[in-house]
């Protein structure tokens, strides 16, 4: 949505993503004027309150876009004419990211449920049950005595037992090919030896073709770069640039209240914060020196060193000396 919007020589447009943003308030500290303000992240994201992570004083911003150029997570962005400075080459640009190679990628979906983001989409294609299986299956309904004990041990619900009589007594019996896997359950439990099951996948396997799974797989949306879809990745498919290195550190003088406050781990947008032992530990592979737990501790226990980060392209030195402090 349109923080502010202005017109004149050139048209500027201070666009912001509530829902992409994570409360770590880099905008705020970045920004010349003291035009944004970081609201009480904690409640937020207990769901105590309902309002922006960030709020705007319209009088105040120039529309400069440092806040937007110091976001790196795309949270900001400022517009000018329509055109959006982070693609712009005068702008400065983060190189945080998070790839997956197609080509490698197994489809199995075990970055899509360890994404805390939710920003990973995939959807798989997988083959036809027919085209790898060879087999019969067979029922004498001069023997079927339709007792339905066939139908409750086919692990594969294969077999459905009906009536089609005014009385409603069974007296039907179907075997849905799609579905049979032909493991010969049925056979060896009907009473009546009424069913007839030959399994021939193991006897023509080298004529079934393998299997090819398709599907399409994309990271988009809320991610920040935390890491979890490339831990495990079985495939090594993914690949991450950070925003930061660096390291969250702690002050050794003061102590945790661990479950009693859990702030920092409500805040963390990464899920890399664990209460172990009544004290908060934050996980370094997760974490993406983001700094809301930070801001978050009322304890003012945490602090966070970045020590590099992967801005470029920063053209003024004004922009430079503001900018640098996001590593200092």
């Amino acid at each position: 949505m349109p923080l502010i919007e202005r017109e004149g020589i050139e048209n500027r447009k201070l666009i912001y993503d509530n829902d992409k943003c994570v409360g770590c308030g880099i905008c705020a500290d970045t920004c010349p004027t003291k035009s944004l303000r970081l609201s009480p992240i904690v409640p937020i994201a207990r769901g105590l309150i309902e309002i922006d992570y960030i709020s705007c004083n319209k009088n105040n911003c120039v529309l400069c876009g440092l806040c937007a150029s110091s976001c790196p997570f795309g949270v900001l962005g400022l517009e000018i004419n329509g055109e959006i400075i982070s693609k712009s080459n005068e702008y400065p640009k983060w190189n945080n990211d998070a790839k997956i190679n197609e080509e490698d990628c197994l489809y199995c979906g075990k970055c899509v449920e360890a994404c805390p983001r939710d920003s990973i989409f995939f959807t798989r294609k997988l083959p036809d049950l027919n085209d790898l299986l060879e087999g019969e299956i067979s029922i004498d309904d001069e023997k079927c005595v339709y007792c339905r004990i066939c139908e409750e041990m086919c692990p594969a619900t294969a077999i459905n037992i009906s009536s089609n009589n005014e009385f409603g007594i069974p007296d039907t019996i179907e075997v849905d090919d799609s579905k049979c896997v032909y493991c010969q359950v049925c056979k060896r439990a009907c009473p009546q030896d009424a069913i007839t099951a030959i399994c021939t996948t193991c006897m023509f396997k080298e004529n079934i073709d393998k299997p090819s799974i398709e599907g399409t797989i994309f990271i988009e949306g809320k991610c920040i770069n935390c890491g979890w879809c490339k831990s495990v990745c079985p495939a090594d498919a993914i690949d991450v640039t950070k925003p930061f290195v660096g390291e969250i550190l702690r002050n050794p003088d003061l102590v945790c209240k661990g479950e009693t406050c859990h702030a920092c781990q409500d805040v963390c947008p990464c899920n890399a914060v664990e209460i172990i032992d009544g004290e908060s530990k934050i996980d370094p592979e997760y974490c993406v020196l983001c700094g809301a737990c930070v801001k978050a501790c009322p304890q003012e226990l945490l602090s966070v060193k970045r020590e590099t980060m992967a801005l470029d392209n920063i053209k003024s030195i004004s922009w430079k000396d503001i900018l640098g402090k996001l590593v200092e």
